[in-house]
């Protein structure tokens, strides 16, 4: 991009002081979202370094899902849309790791997930309301089929919607993170019928419509407190079994 240029590196770990760099050129606003960086040559030339070690740090940026590397004649090193699938990514790893526990992340949604509730309130619009109340109904639809598997990714999706409502892109992707380990959870403890998740759902649309943003966090911090009971309490009682089966 003409205007940003990068000064050569002199570390053991080059390829780190690379994105740091880009990372300050995008903090700068020197770099935008869609701007294409220059060419791999002439930014080896610019950075000092083998192209293989400028390779290595923009697949690291890669990675991290700021940058998007596309190939053929057009192709080259692009500044991405911004988006939370490293944070979602990073997160889920830290579950699957063990360093974020079940009570960890139920306690987290609680948090979460109710000061969602009430800036949805204040910020929803009437197409936020129309999506919620179509994501209940076909949440019903698939009760009444017994189809558990189903209705708990409609749940999933409940959140994230909500959570776009409020217009923040943090909260936005924190719960897109709390969604997908979520997942991971339910399914490790397996899915079960629960009968109090359609009536709060209902009572929190009422809250929507009418905008009253207490009486939304109220319920949302009401139920999500109920739900950390019930499948922590599933947690436990696999857990067990699990310890029981390898003694």
């Amino acid at each position: 991009m003409a205007g940003t240029a990068f000064r050569p590196v002199a570390t053991r770990r080059a390829f780190e002081e690379i994105t740091t760099q880009i990372r300050d050129q995008l903090a700068r606003q020197s770099l935008r979202t869609g701007d294409r960086l220059p060419p791999e040559r002439d930014l080896a030339d610019q950075f000092g370094v083998s192209r293989n070690t400028l390779r290595e740090a923009l697949r690291s940026l890669e990675i991290s899902g700021l940058l998007e590397l596309k190939k053929g004649a057009t192709g080259g090193a692009f500044i991405r849309e911004g988006g939370g699938d490293a944070v979602v990514a990073g997160l889920s790893d830290l579950y699957r790791l063990g360093n974020i526990r079940p009570e960890h992340l139920t306690e987290a949604r609680i948090l979460i997930g109710t000061e969602v509730a009430r800036l949805a309130c204040a910020r929803r619009t009437a197409s936020d309301l129309k999506a919620l109340e179509a994501n209940v109904a076909e949440a019903e639809a698939a009760s009444r089929a017994g189809n558990l598997g189903r209705r708990a990714e409609i749940h999933y999706e409940f959140h994230s919607l909500l959570a776009r409502a409020t217009r923040n892109p943090v909260l936005i992707i924190l719960t897109d993170a709390l969604m997908e380990m979520t997942r991971h959870f339910v399914e490790a403890v397996g899915y079960q019928p629960n009968p109090y998740v359609m009536p709060s759902r209902k009572r929190l649309l009422t809250a929507l419509r009418a905008k009253d943003g207490q009486a939304a966090a109220a319920e949302m911090a009401s139920m999500l407190k109920r739900l950390q009971r019930f499948h922590l309490a599933l947690y436990q009682a696999v857990s067990k079994e699990n310890e029981e089966k390898h003694k």
